[in-house]
């Protein structure tokens, strides 16, 4: 958004020409036409995350001066490390999905000699609602049910289809949602997979998106430190609030708590849960299709909690356990970091609809919470936690959200 002295399609090609460079951040030289291809464009960009450091990085590159606006004390927006419990604990993002040389993260974490450790989906034991531990061939009946439901949907529904995922799955699958393992498999995996509840996530779009190949990894040695190398240089103005984000063919005025900020184009990379609130207005408003895919891609939320115990009650050779719980989605996915840590750290996660319930908790209620769930499965071997860590992506301003998902009637673009 912008004036247009410098034609937007050139604007934008001459921006998206240097990202791949950007995010793998390839030692040659960008070259002098590159380097001069925005010279004397001014572009504000509007928040620290990923998306707007990378953008800031990419613009500063070809020449442009970039500013960025960050509400937070801090950059990275919903990546966010915390090292207090001796291991690191990701607020936000966990893991690298598919960490192939082709995928940007994997080159970002390369880039500052990060060191991974490879989620192995086999290792999990399950229990039931009634803290019974299931065996061999009834995890492979789950697993089978839910594999076969979600094949289900990709062989017999149409790409228009309006259902939601949990709707498809009791018209075609009858009985399915009585099943409580089905149940909880949908939650446990395709909720957490995706942010959202099922009874939101359209049918036919939940698995439409593109991935990179290999096993999911996560970042050992703190998913953070690669945003180091993105934010090096750049102009970063921390614990700025916008409030306004004006913009026309004279140029762009973003109004803030710290005064104003002008210039040639503005670059607007807030959450989505915050374009959704409205909190930040536009002069004169978005476009309508803007406005209208901002209200109809879903925003959900994944809430952990993390606790430190001085000895650890579970299997020290597993790494991840699943609960089945009620309500639905209600911790029933546990990630031990003793597989990769030395640390006696126990990640519990919500997910679906009662995520956003569970952020609105205070951390009081939510370790009880979560405590309930643990002793259900393991009685009074789960002693009183040394430290905890927990998260609240709905209703933290900044976001309002962590994950954005596909609804129903959504279109694939």
């Amino acid at each position: 958004m912008g004036r247009a002295f410098f034609n937007r399609r050139q604007f934008i090609e001459a921006a998206l020409y240097g990202s791949t460079a950007v995010a793998a951040l390839a030692p040659f030289s960008i070259g002098r036409a590159r380097a001069q291809a925005l010279a004397d464009t001014k572009v504000i960009v509007v928040g620290a995350g990923l998306a707007g450091l990378g953008a800031a990085k990419s613009l500063t590159e070809q020449g442009a001066e970039a500013i960025v606006l960050e509400i937070k004390p801090h950059i990275g927006g919903r990546l966010y490390t915390d090292y207090s419990m001796g291991a690191p604990f990701e607020y936000g993002a966990g893991w690298i999905h598919g960490p192939s040389e082709e995928n940007p993260t994997k080159q970002l974490a390369d880039a500052v000699n990060a060191q991974t450790f490879l989620t192995d989906s086999d290792s999990l034991i399950v229990f039931d609602d009634e803290g019974e531990e299931l065996d061999d061939d009834e995890l492979e009946e789950i697993d089978e049910n839910w594999y076969g439901a979600l094949g289900k949907m990709d062989e017999e529904l149409e790409l228009d289809d309006p259902r939601s995922l949990a709707q498809a799955v009791k018209d075609l699958v009858p009985g399915a949602m009585n099943n409580e393992g089905l149940v909880w498999a949908l939650s446990a995996f395709t909720e957490f997979s995706k942010g959202g509840p099922i009874e939101n996530l359209s049918a036919v779009l939940l698995d439409d998106d593109d991935a990179f190949d290999l096993p999911d990894v996560v970042v050992t040695t703190g998913y953070d430190k690669i945003l180091g190398p993105l934010a090096e240089g750049l102009d970063i103005r921390l614990s700025t609030k916008v409030t306004t984000i004006q913009y026309g063919e004279d140029g762009v005025t973003v109004t803030t708590d710290q005064g104003d900020f002008e210039g040639d184009y503005v670059v607007c990379s807030l959450p989505l849960g915050v374009l959704k609130a409205g909190t930040v207005k536009f002069d004169p408003p978005l476009p309508s299709d803007y406005r209208k895919n901002i209200e109809k891609i879903g925003f959900g939320s994944v809430t952990k909690i993390a606790f430190k115990f001085e000895q650890p009650f579970w299997d020290l050779e597993t790494q991840s356990f699943g609960i089945m719980t009620e309500p639905k989605g209600r911790w029933n996915y546990w990630m031990s970091y003793r597989t990769f840590s030395p640390e006696n750290i126990f990640l519990g996660l919500s997910v679906g609809a009662y995520a956003p319930l569970a952020d609105q908790m205070s951390d009081e209620v939510m370790k009880a919470d979560a405590l309930e769930v643990l002793r259900g499965v393991w009685g009074d071997a789960v002693g009183e936690p040394t430290e905890m860590l927990t998260t609240h992506w709905f209703v933290d301003p900044a976001s309002l959200g962590a994950y954005a998902f596909p609804t129903p009637g959504c279109r694939p673009s």
